[in-house]
This record gives structure tokens, sequence and C-alpha cells, in this order.
């Protein structure tokens, strides 16, 4: 008799899913372009990866199943992998936090000017993101010979006696690229803030105050960020991709590769395997590892921005 029930339930509840897609059929008729497009070229795309990961493939034969030699070969036998992983993770953890709450503030701030200055400050700030290949740019800052503007700077002021060797220097390289990654970073999610800022319910404000909202701070914890969980999602997400990411930065300030593999990234790692030695089974393992780290930290980021506001 249980079972019985719980079988009609389920019936229940499966027509009434049946009702609602036939009531919506021309949302999904007008979604479906996109829908088919994005399942084949990166739904499909990503399952492909993942089951390329366990076989050797060459792109000339047929894929041979190996198991979990790719992943062990990568942790144990790879030590540029690990060095890919390590550098990455540097990038990510002080680019991705960083830029992000740094990309709020300054939406926060510029949002309170006035309107005819508001525009003119959003587009200085996104600025570096339509910028393109602006790498030419920081090359010429951090030039090893005395013409760089770094060391022009640092040579005029005394503070050291010969040129430093900047893109050339291990203990330099990673930073560099941190820097450069950071200045590009900011502009996407800064403009979803901005974005999200303009779309706030005002009249909250005014309720807040009357159920005990006394500052700015209590305004924004418990209103403003609520209100933005969109935005501030979509804003980590674009800093978790675009962190994990960095490859053309790195190849185009320390080139490729570069002193003593101090910027070499997973990326790097993969297009090295991938684009170059066509070992296809191995490049979809480092491309496996990769979206899983990806993955987890956007549950994380997502479980902490369900706590904003509580």
């Amino acid at each position: 008799m249980h079972d019985k029930s719980i079988t009609m339930e389920k019936q229940s509840k499966f027509q009434k899913f049946k009702k609602k897609i036939y009531k919506d059929r021309y949302s999904y008729y007008l979604m479906a372009p996109y829908l088919i497009i994005f399942g084949t070229f990166t739904v499909l795309s990503v399952f492909m990866s993942i089951v390329l990961s366990f076989t050797n493939f060459n792109l000339l034969e047929f894929p041979k199943f190996v198991g979990f030699d790719n992943y062990i070969r990568l942790f144990l036998e790879d030590e540029l992998f690990i060095t890919a992983i390590k550098n990455t993770l540097i990038i990510a953890i002080i680019t991705g936090p960083i830029s992000f709450i740094l990309a709020f503030v300054v939406a926060w701030l510029i949002n309170e000017l006035p309107k005819k200055w508001r525009w003119f400050m959003t587009l200085v700030f996104y600025a570096p993101s339509i910028s393109g290949n602006a790498y030419l740019l920081w090359k010429l800052i951090f030039s090893s010979d005395m013409y760089g503007y770094a060391n022009s700077f640092l040579l005029k002021n005394g503070l050291i006696t010969e040129p430093i060797t900047w893109l050339q220097d291990p203990k330099y390289v990673i930073w560099i690229i941190i820097l450069v990654q950071f200045w590009l970073s900011l502009g996407v999610s800064f403009l979803a803030f901005i974005a999200g800022l303009q779309n706030v319910n005002t009249s909250l404000y005014e309720a807040g105050a009357i159920d005990g909202v006394r500052n700015r701070w209590q305004e924004l914890w418990y209103i403003t960020l609520p209100q933005m969980r969109p935005q501030l999602l979509f804003g980590a997400v674009m800093q978790i991709t675009a962190s994990f990411g960095v490859a053309d930065v790195s190849a185009a300030i320390a080139g490729y590769p570069s002193v003593e593999d101090a910027g070499h990234t997973i990326v790097l790692h993969l297009m090295d395997y991938g684009g170059m030695r066509f070992e296809m089974g191995y490049a979809s393992a480092i491309a496996t590892i990769l979206f899983m780290i990806m993955l987890a930290s956007n549950i994380v980021v997502q479980k902490f921005l369900r706590r904003v506001g509580s």
C-alpha cells in the first residue's frame, strides 16, 4: 500500500512536470538554439575530455584505454605539472579574491558618484578589459635595460645601481604575471557589480532603517549584497575562470618556456601536450584536473555567497 502511494505521488509529480514543460514550451523553443550549441560545444566537450583522459590518443590511432595511467604519470612522474599547479594556485589565490573584492569596492564607490561622473569613471575602470593584448605596455615597463620605465625610475631615484632583469629572473616573473593578470581581471566583474548596484531596490533601505539598520556597512551587508547575489556569483565565476586559466599573459610576458619555468601554468602545460605533442589523452587528463579544481572552487564560493546577509 505504501509503495503504491509513493508510485502515485511520483506519477503526479511527473504529470505536473510535463504540464509545466508544455505551458512554457515557447520559452524552450527560443532557448533551443543556444542549448543545442552549448550542449554540443561545452557539455559534450567536457564529457569527451573526461572519457579521453583514460585513454592513450594521438589523433591518428583509435584511443586505447589505459585506466588511470595518465593521472599517475601526471602526479608521480611529471615534475613540470607540479610546478604548473603551484604557479597556477599562487596566481589564482592572490588575483582571484583580491580582484573580486577590489572590483566590488570600486563599483560601490563609483556608484555613489553623481551621474555625470559615474559613466566616465566606469569607462576608465573598465578600459583594461577591452584593451586586448596590452602586454607590450607591461613589457616596456619591465624591460631589462635602463630604458625600461621601472628600471629608469629606480635608477633615477638611486634605489638600484644597475638595471634589474625583471623578465629573466625567476623570482620576479611570477609576481609580474600576477600584477598583469590582476590588472586585466578587474573589469568584467566590476561591470557586473555596477549593473547589480543600479538595480538594487532603494525602498528596501527605508524598510531597513525601520527594522534597525543604522549605518552604511549594515546597509551593505543586510540589503545591498543579498540583492546582488546573481551578480556576485557571476563575478566570482568569471574571476575563477580567469585566475585558473592564465596562459596568454604568462606566454606574452615571460615567453614560453619561461626562465626556469617560473611562469608555467596548468593551461600552458595543457597547450603543450594538446597543441604541440598531440598526446590528447594526457592533455585531457590535465584539462579534467583543471576542471575539477575550478568546480571545487565554485562550490566553495557559492557556499560563501549563501552566507551573505545572514
